[in-house]
């Protein structure tokens, strides 16, 4: 992952009000008010510096060698909403399997 939170958030901004799925397949949207991202699912919102975080945990994992096949991998607030959006945006990479091109929606699911 070579972007900075800035642009990740800045891409947050430009995509709000469309709609993602979680990896269960739960359809949201969300919206970003300050530096406050708001989930139509939730009532709690996801902050900026959670986002970061998710972000230097995800640096972490990849620089390990680790595999991010969800969003327990992440273990942040909001995970279940902040990988979705990041898989979609591109910002992470669709995670494979040996033997497999690439993981699925159901194969996410089952991983979870």
């Amino acid at each position: 992952m070579t972007k900075t939170i800035e642009a990740i958030w800045q891409l947050l901004q430009q995509h709000q009000g469309e709609t993602f799925h979680t990896a269960k397949g739960l359809p949201f949207t969300y919206t970003i008010r300050g530096g406050e991202l708001f989930v139509n699912r939730r009532r709690k919102s996801i902050t900026v510096s959670t986002v970061r975080r998710a972000l230097e945990k995800i640096t972490q994992l990849e620089a390990a060698g680790e595999v991010i096949t969800g969003p327990k991998k992440i273990g942040c607030y909001g995970a279940s909403y902040v990988y979705p959006v990041l898989l979609a945006l591109d910002v992470l990479e669709r995670p494979t399997l040996p033997g497999q091109e690439e993981f699925t929606d159901a194969a996410i699911v089952n991983e979870i």
